[in-house]
């Protein structure tokens, strides 16, 4: 352990992550304020982090901008990590952003690469990785829009560097949990669909799905990952399809009346 912390403040993002949340601590060691920032979980997830010693905050997810940017807002450091808490940060990142508190910061934001897993396996292909995100950042300078799904990140006061090592992101358990964070996900895009008004039809939404598959098994080479690239293949075309469908149903398209016999 390091004899003297640095003036970073890590935020953790949970809910209900008992079985998941203390290698994301112990990675995180060095930093000297962890914040907690917890929606309402039912298992023991805020007495694991309190019994840790980092600093719980509980409040409801209503939109992720808006939950996360709160977070932020919370740090007593100028510097944010950003976490979730199927994240871990590796030995070697860990190095390279103490370095950076040692030798200076040449901007106010660093996407940090992340090696995304289903379940044991490391998905190399099909878009990624290294899938860099906006993660390391000054406080004062840095906001995720405040919407429902797929939130852009601001930046401002230069341009974002990019660090070396990387955060190791479990995504999903399982195929199973892949696909029920799709259905989750989904129904926030059709929501976003109806809320700005898009105009979407079956022809758009199926050919948005090949051009996923397309552009996931083949361009990025994501069949170099065997079953598990054509299976993500499949289910970023799948996104489309499944978001149309949801558009389809909110938008309340009539229905042809069935003929009586």
């Amino acid at each position: 352990m390091l004899e003297h912390k640095v003036p970073l403040t890590v935020v953790i993002i949970t809910k209900n992550e008992e079985s998941r949340l203390l290698p994301a601590l112990e990675s995180v060691l060095w930093a000297d304020e962890v914040i907690v920032l917890d929606d309402e979980s039912t298992d023991s997830t805020c007495k694991l982090a309190e019994d840790f010693g980092a600093r719980v905050i509980k409040r409801r997810m209503d939109i992720e901008g808006i939950h996360r940017n709160f977070g932020y807002v919370q740090a007593k450091n100028d510097w944010v990590l950003s976490l979730d808490a199927d994240e871990r940060v590796t030995p070697e990142l860990r190095d390279e952003i103490i370095g950076l508190f040692k030798n200076g910061f040449t901007t106010t934001g660093y996407n940090i690469p992340r090696r995304n897993y289903i379940g044991d396996y490391w998905v190399r292909y099909g878009g990624w990785y290294p899938s860099g995100q906006m993660k390391l950042f000054r406080k004062d300078k840095f906001k995720w829009e405040e919407v429902e799904v797929h939130p852009r990140a601001f930046l401002t006061g230069g341009a974002a560097g990019h660090l070396k090592g990387d955060i190791i992101h479990f995504s999903y358990r399982d195929f199973s949990d892949f696909l029920a964070k799709l259905n989750k996900q989904t129904t926030w895009e059709a929501k976003k669909w109806v809320d700005d008004k898009r105009l979407m039809s079956l022809g758009k939404a199926m050919w948005r799905a090949i051009d996923r598959f397309y552009r996931s098994y083949y361009s990025k080479k994501g069949k170099q990952d065997g079953f598990v690239g054509f299976m993500v293949a499949v289910f970023a075309g799948l996104y489309q399809i499944i978001s149309y469908a949801k558009y389809w149903e909110m938008k309340e398209v009539p229905r042809p009346e069935t003929p009586v016999s």
